[in-house]
């Protein structure tokens, strides 16, 4: 009877409403929503800052530091005195150097991965944000004009991305550390707005064209070959419709040549979408597919690295596949490609040159054993993230 009698007073309840009540609807706080492709970036780029983001009392202890919430709050107050001026807005989101400085003594040291600390990598992090508002906000020219930047816009095209770019950062968005300082969900938004995108176009490495060679790496004895790799260097076109540059064709001929031997692991084919600039086609994609339509190179002896956009990141992100494929950093590998690209890289300028861009060397190369082929003893210090190179961190 106890059903019965419950029955009977929820009905009595019911009859008791009005008809034309409004429904009562249960009031919920709604979380951010997540972004997968700027979520991917971000980790990408800013690993410490999404790090931040990610826990939010490590984010609240950030804050609380004094000298970093009199620092914040400088910076929001440049931002508000811009009102709707996007230009404003957009260099009022710069860092200055002691605004870096500020915030790199109060970041907690645990939340870094990296080998020099947190207060270097936050610094790092910083110039990167830096780069993307000069760059693709404020239209200043890159360090490499001819392939990097946005080239020539249209105004009301700049205008469109820096309006977007300012909505978005303003805009709630989970694992963000926009409750920090917005110009991070700024920079990455002016990438995804400009489609440059670039350092995320493979992810993950370890998977697609790369997932035979990188299933072959875990069986492999690595003492048993001479050079745990060969570094296929690119040499982009400069032409929008050529897949290949007249040299590319000849370092996968050389490649194919060297590999031959059977003293070499893997194959690295390194090359970005770099030359032209935005070209559609990326080099290492391509020198892959010819090693084995044009060789009968095997497809698990072939892994691409789809990101360097310079000779120095080619060896840079060559040395982290390396690593990520569970080869010993304490072992050669060799470089192969033209006798200019070969006697530049043996030179001494080549190594001030990854001083000066990446502030460290990313291996140290040896001797050329051959007009086209140099051993090369990669560097731990390459597996640091670099976002002053935002399309190739």
């Amino acid at each position: 009877m106890r059903y019965g009698s419950a029955l009977a007073a929820a009905i009595v309840g019911f009859a008791c409403v009005p008809a034309d009540a409004e429904p009562v609807v249960a009031q919920t706080v709604a979380k951010p929503v997540g972004d997968r492709l700027i979520g991917t970036l971000s980790r990408r780029l800013f690993p410490l800052f999404d790090a931040i983001g990610a826990d939010p009392a490590a984010l609240d202890r950030l804050k609380a530091n004094p000298a970093v919430a009199a620092m914040l709050a400088t910076r929001a107050g440049r931002r508000t005195a811009c009102a709707d001026d996007l230009t404003c807005i957009t260099q009022a989101l710069v860092w200055t150097p002691s605004e870096s400085a500020t915030l790199a003594a109060g970041m907690p040291e645990h939340m870094s991965s990296a080998d020099d600390g947190a207060a270097a990598q936050t610094r790092r992090e910083i110039e990167g944000i830096n780069v993307v508002l000069r760059t693709f906000g404020l239209g200043q020219l890159p360090r490499y004009p001819q392939i990097d930047g946005t080239g020539p816009i249209d105004p009301s095209e700049t205008r469109a991305r820096l309006q977007a770019a300012d909505w978005l950062s303003r805009t709630p968005r989970a694992r963000s550390a926009q409750a920090l300082d917005p110009s991070m969900d700024f920079a990455l938004s002016l990438l995804d707005v400009s489609d440059r995108t670039d350092a995320i176009g493979f992810d993950p490495l370890t998977g697609g064209l790369n997932a035979a060679a990188v299933n072959r790496a875990r069986s492999l004895d690595w003492k048993r070959w001479h050079y745990t790799a060969m570094i296929v260097t690119g040499v982009g076109p400069e032409t929008p419709d050529t897949t290949l540059s007249p040299f590319g064709k000849y370092h996968i001929r050389l490649a194919a040549d060297r590999f031959a031997r059977g003293d070499i692991a893997l194959i690295i084919v390194t090359g970005g979408r770099a030359h032209p600039r935005a070209t559609r086609f990326t080099e290492a994609e391509q020198m892959r597919a010819a090693l084995i339509e044009r060789y009968g190179i095997p497809a698990d002896a072939i892994v691409i690295e789809p990101y360097a956009r310079h000779t120095t990141t080619n060896l840079r992100n060559a040395t982290g596949l390396l690593a990520a494929l569970g080869a010993p950093l304490d072992k050669d590998a060799l470089i192969v490609c033209n006798p200019g690209q070969s006697e530049t890289i043996a030179g001494a300028a080549f190594a001030q040159r990854n001083l000066t861009e990446l502030g460290y060397v990313p291996g140290q190369v040896g001797g050329r054993l051959s007009p086209t082929e140099l051993e090369f003893r990669p560097s731990p210090l390459s597996l640091r993230v670099d976002p002053r190179d935002p399309l190739d961190p």
